[in-house]
Formats: C-alpha cells, sequence, structure tokens
C-alpha cells in the first residue's frame, strides 16, 4: 500500500494508455472536425395552375322603367268630343285618342279650302290668257299672289283644326287616363300618360372602378324580383357620374313584346368585363409578403420557393380568380407560410392535388 501510494503521489499515471511511438514519444492524435448543421428543407404541397380566360362579373341593383313615357296634354281649350283610349289599353302610333269639339274651327278650314280652289282656278284662268296674248303679266303675278295667300289661308285654317286632335307620339301601353268623355279641357291640361315598354329599360348606376369594364353593346344578364332571368343589351354607359354618389348610370334593353314586364321591378344585373387570363386558387393561399404586398407562395422546377404578387380579379364559389401568376411554377398549398424567398422545399407527391 505504502508503494501504491509513492507511485500515484508521483503522477506517472496519467500516461497509461497514450499512445507511444518505439522511439517512446506520443503518437500524434488526429484532431476531430467540428460537425456543421444541415440546411432545414421543409416539405410542402404544390400544384400546377390551370390558367383560364375569365370574365369577371360586375354585379349591380336596378329597377325597371319604361323606354318611353309621354304625358299627353290637351292642345287646345273645348269639349271632349272622343276619347279613343282606355285605362291599361294599347295605342298605336299617330292614332288619333282624343277628339274636341269644335264646329267654327272646322268650318273655317272648310272655307278656306273652298277659297284655294277658286284662286287656282282664277290662276289658270289667267294663265291662259296671259299666254294668248290677252292679259298683263302683273295681272298673272297677282292671281298667282292670291293663289298663294289662300293656300296659306288653308295651312292655317287645317293646324286650328289639327289642334282638336291628339295623337299618340308612339304605341304603347295606357297607364293612366285624367279626362272623362264630354268633359271640359283647357289647353295643356293633362290628358294621359303613354308606356313604350317593348324593349323595358333595366337602370342600375356602375362604380368608378368599373367603369372601364362597362362598354355599349356588351350583353349583360338580368335577374328580376319575381325568378325571370333574361339576356339584355347594354344601351348607354354615362359619361358623367352623380355627383352624390360618383356613380355612373347604365341602361340594360331587355325585349318585352308581349309587355309582361311592368316599369318599376326590382332587378339584379351582372355585367361581364373582357376575358382576362387568370388562375382559380383556394382562399387559403393567399398571404401577405413582408412589405405587406397581396400573394402567393410558388416553387419553381429548381424547388426554390419564392413569393408572386397577384390581384384579385373575383370571387367565386370554386375559388378566388387572381392574375400575376407566373409561367412554369407550381403554387404551394400547404405550408407557404413556413417558408420565405429562396427556401429550397421539398414538394411531397401526391399532396394537395
Amino acid at each position: 500500500m505504502a508503494a501504491a501510494t509513492a507511485w500515484i503521489a508521483t503522477g506517472e499515471f496519467s500516461s497509461v494508455g497514450s499512445a507511444q511511438t518505439s522511439e517512446g514519444q506520443e503518437s500524434p492524435t488526429s484532431e476531430v472536425a467540428p460537425v456543421e448543421n444541415a440546411p432545414l428543407v421543409r416539405t410542402v404541397s404544390a400544384v400546377e395552375p390551370v390558367f383560364v380566360d375569365h370574365a369577371r362579373a360586375i354585379r349591380l341593383s336596378g329597377i325597371t322603367e319604361a323606354d318611353k313615357r309621354v304625358e299627353l296634354a290637351a292642345r287646345a281649350e273645348g269639349v271632349i268630343a272622343s276619347l279613343s283610349m282606355t285605362k291599361g289599353g294599347m295605342v298605336e302610333a299617330g292614332a288619333v285618342v282624343m277628339e274636341l269639339e269644335g264646329p267654327e274651327t272646322l268650318a273655317q278650314e272648310e272655307i278656306a279650302r273652298i277659297a284655294l280652289e277658286q284662286k287656282e282656278r282664277d290662276l289658270a284662268v289667267a294663265q291662259k290668257l296671259f299666254e294668248g296674248g290677252s292679259t298683263s303679266e302683273s295681272n298673272l303675278t297677282n292671281a298667282r299672289s292670291a293663289r298663294d295667300a289662300a293656300q296659306a289661308e288653308l295651312n292655317r285654317a287645317r293646324a286650328a283644326a289639327d289642334r282638336l286632335r291628339l295623337k299618340a307620339p308612339f304605341g304603347g301601353v295606357v297607364d293612366t287616363v285624367l279626362v272623362e268623355l264630354g268633359e271640359w279641357v283647357q289647353t295643356g291640361a293633362p290628358v294621359a300618360t303613354i308606356l313604350s315598354l317593348d324593349p323595358i329599360l333595366v337602370k342600375a348606376e356602375v362604380s368608378e372602378v368599373d367603369l372601364g369594364a362597362v362598354s355599349v353593346g356588351s350583353t349583360a344578364k338580368v335577374r328580376l324580383v319575381n325568378g325571370t332571368e333574361m339576356d339584355g343589351t347594354v344601351r348607354l354607359v354615362a359619361r358623367e357620374a352623380s355627383a352624390q354618389t360618383r356613380t355612373f348610370p347604365v341602361e340594360i334593353a331587355l325585349p318585352n313584346p308581349r309587355m309582361t314586364l311592368p316599369s318599376g321591378m326590382t332587378a339584379q344585373v351582372s355585367l361581364y368585363a373582357q376575358p382576362v387570363r387568370a388562375v382559380v386558387v383556394p382562399r387559403s393561399v393567399i398571404t401577405l409578403s413582408d412589405k405587406g404586398e397581396l400573394g402567393l407562395r410558388v416553387v419553381g422546377t429548381d424547388n426554390v420557393a419564392q413569393f408572386a404578387v397577384v390581384q384579385i380579379i373575383d370571387d367565386t364559389p370554386e375559388g378566388l380568380v387572381v392574375t400575376g401568376v407566373p409561367e412554369g411554377v407550381r403554387i404551394i398549398t400547404a405550408g407557404q407560410d413556413l417558408v420565405r424567398n429562396g427556401d429550397t422545399v421539398e414538394v411531397a407527391s401526391g399532396v394537395g392535388q
């Protein structure tokens, strides 16, 4: 025990197990290289984008209105002698719908017609006498002037008689009748309202943002409150905005040959912009970049993730319709929030397809 204690005190035990050369020197030991951490490769799922030509729908609320509306008024005063229209009935363009009593006016028209016939005969006699040398040129001129004066008097009498007759300016439906047969009316008194319902118009208003996507002649789909769905044509796009709403009125014409669609009915209008090349993506893949830009993550053939800025142009039941997706990439559908630009990823096969 005393010998062991003395040996331990010398410290020679530290060299036990050390490698020695044949000359008694220690053999060099190999230096262990530090272990580097391997880069993290995340697994994501991605799909090939399917490009389509998408026409964005612009949805508006509107109301039906008559194509033309006129309030007929009496052109002269007198007693209504005939009334050829009833409320809810149809009238033809140019038809006499009301006539006033006016025997004196009609008599003046007949007198003027007879006077014109007499002046025309006098002119014919004067013409023959002048050609035969039996009268002067001044007499012929006077006869011609008398004939022209009689013609003007007849025109005046006809105009007075015509004011007794009220005609429909266009064909349509009689919406209201405000007078009765035998009633005395004053000049300018309202008589009736006529509506032209074929075509019938749907009036709506489009915003400043969507104005450029609407043009005259484009097709619109209209759904009326009673469930009727029809295709119409944009007939007017106003060039001046409403001062209160900053929106632009538009008119869509709908065929209405049987007059079944009334004025004043609520309607939903769908206008379609020009088709653009776009991709339909799930709402869940939309994310934000570090700069706050709206877009999605894509991965190329080199499996390097990138951020693509997109613009949402429509929202459909199938998903969001976006533009700006580059060609030749896949859209990351799962794991997009865990990768950054330049990250190498592993695309799981068969996931997210």
